[in-house]
């Protein structure tokens, strides 16, 4: 019963309504995102950053009465599919943006495929939906999961690593982040290690990590088991004996918990709080004001799936109504992202740079990452080719 009110009450917070414009039809959007446990901390960033673009854009997208329902997948595909099938058929939602996992994009993309509704996602980029299996109706304002990791792999490359221990969950997004580095990355591998979504204790395979003779580990641990991984590597003193690559592990939604142990290692992405783009500082002071935290890529790429829904219904002047010219809208990604200049690939998935990110402790006392330097620039992804769109 407590959850049940509380996902009510959060739909019932996230519903905004404006005077209507001419042709403007109600424009219902559904929010799906992991937000119970550890991993909520990466949902709570996705649903502060859209709710902050909403409220930015006056209570409305593209001029549509616009309504919020934000429901918990609580990282269970059973429970994520029953949440989607309820916006689908209760709320009649006409776009969903969702997962922040892999495993839960798994779990909904069917049913609003077959629901011929929109689908977004604001994090979750698996290879699954980006090659042959990709469709007209899914879109992606983050990344296709491969290419941070793919970046990561190349800066090895060329920065004379000669011997990797790689570690990653047991899922799709852990599979793409092995086989991303391993794209440029033509170094000896001491060991692939894959560990359950969820894990807690790694002093196993911190010790398997101290006697491998490798000068550099890479990882994917998002969320608690960054968390976790990050304190046992330090603590075991490896920090200062080899070169700590990964992706989501040390980000703003560890880095709270980390601190001082995260300070000095490398991750990468997109976007970071520092982003040189007066519209992005914008987006951090606005957020840290709102919410009193440092916005991650989460909460970037949310806010981004906003302004992407705002710019293709200000297309169809409000007219949700209008499918074709709706879709077509949101390929054509005429809106001002975060991170520059923004493009779809041809599977839907972007086109953009990626950063080698260095984490630091600001002068008030928070924790971010910062940009170091640029590895890949108007990077597509490997599957594209394979789309038939």
């Amino acid at each position: 019963m407590r959850k049940f009110l509380s996902t009510t009450a959060a739909a019932i917070a996230l519903a905004f309504t404006t005077v209507p414009v001419a042709n403007a039809a109600d424009l219902k959007v559904g929010l799906v995102l992991t937000l119970s446990g550890p991993p909520g901390a990466l949902g709570k960033q996705a649903e502060d950053g859209f709710n902050l673009a909403v409220e930015k854009l006056g209570g409305s997208l593209g001029g549509a009465n616009t309504t919020v329902v934000v429901v918990d997948d609580e990282l269970k595909p059973d429970v994520a599919l029953t949440r989607v099938k309820s916006l689908l058929e209760r709320d009649d939602v006409d776009i969903v943006v969702g997962t922040i996992f892999s495993n839960m994009l798994a779990a909904i993309y069917k049913p609003v495929i077959k629901a011929d509704k929109i689908l977004i996602s604001p994090n979750a980029g698996p290879s699954t939906f980006a090659g042959e299996k990709c469709h007209p109706n899914f879109f992606v304002t983050s990344y296709q999961n491969n290419q941070n990791f793919e970046a990561l792999g190349k800066y090895a490359q060329d920065n004379g690593v000669k011997r990797v221990f790689m570690l990653a969950p047991n899922y799709q997004a852990g599979r793409d982040a092995m086989n991303g580095f391993k794209k440029y990355f033509k170094g000896d591998i001491a060991d692939e290690v894959f560990t359950p979504l969820g894990h807690k204790d790694f002093s196993a395979e911190i010790a398997q990590i101290a006697t491998s003779k490798s000068d550099a580990v890479f990882t994917f641990m998002p969320g608690g088991m960054g968390v976790r991984f990050v304190k046992q590597f330090d603590e075991a003193g490896l920090s200062d004996k080899m070169t700590f690559l990964s992706a989501f592990t040390v980000d703003e939604t560890t880095l709270p918990a980390q601190k001082d142990a995260a300070v000095g290692l490398f991750g990468a992405g997109t976007w970071a709080p520092d982003f040189d783009l007066d519209r992005s500082k914008d987006f951090v002071s606005s957020f840290e004001a709102k919410y009193g935290y440092v916005p991650g890529s989460y909460a970037m790429q949310a806010y981004d799936a906003a302004l992407l829904i705002d710019s293709a219904v200000s297309a169809v002047d409000g007219d949700v109504s209008n499918k074709e010219g709706l879709m077509a809208a949101l390929k054509e990604a005429k809106f001002d992202s975060m991170r520059g200049t923004f493009t779809f690939n041809n599977n839907q998935y972007p086109i953009q740079d990626f950063y080698l990110l260095n984490i630091a402790k600001r002068a008030d006392g928070k924790y971010q990452t910062e940009i170091a330097e640029k590895i890949l620039e108007n990077s597509g992804d490997s599957f594209a080719a394979e789309c038939k769109m």
